[in-house]
């Protein structure tokens, strides 16, 4: 019987190197680029809404395995949700990779991300996986605070 950190660790080699969200999204209406000077990693998050569902997410950029398919997994585990449901499961995800939260019910909403569970235990990756995470809530953040739809900043 295959183990299941085996199981997430095919998840993550399969999302760092064929992700189909890393490309362009034309019709994006907020992008905000997120760096991780630790390790060099630079993505850029694209996200389509509408109304207050993200409708669509894409990402460019470059980075370890792990920050590639954390951000991948985070684009499939959000899209389709809405912004309040988005903003719980980025609290979500950022607990358990602190471990703050052990919840198996809290961590289920996590579905493929919960594979970067274990990443708690690397402390030099913790910043590789939260990055897309942590430059989502960013984003979504100055979007609410503005009340604009088109922001486009780095930082």
């Amino acid at each position: 019987m295959e183990d299941l950190s085996d199981v997430y660790n095919e998840l993550i080699m399969e999302h760092s190197m064929n992700s189909y969200n890393k490309k362009k999204l034309p019709d994006a209406n907020l992008s905000e680029m997120g760096h991780n000077p630790n390790c060099g990693d630079e993505i850029t998050l694209e996200l389509k809404l509408n109304g207050n569902v993200i409708e669509d997410m894409a990402f460019s950029g470059h980075g370890c395995a792990i920050s590639q398919a954390s951000t991948s997994i985070m684009i499939d585990t959000l899209k389709g949700k809405t912004i309040d449901e988005a903003r719980d499961i980025i609290k979500t995800f950022i607990g358990m990779i602190k471990r703050e939260t052990k919840d198996e019910a809290e961590l289920e909403k996590l579905e493929d991300a919960i594979a970067f569970k274990n990443v708690s235990n690397m402390p030099a990756r913790v910043k590789c996986a939260l990055l897309a995470w942590h430059t989502l809530e960013d984003m979504l953040n100055k979007n609410q605070n503005t009340g604009s739809t088109n922001i486009d900043c780095c930082h």
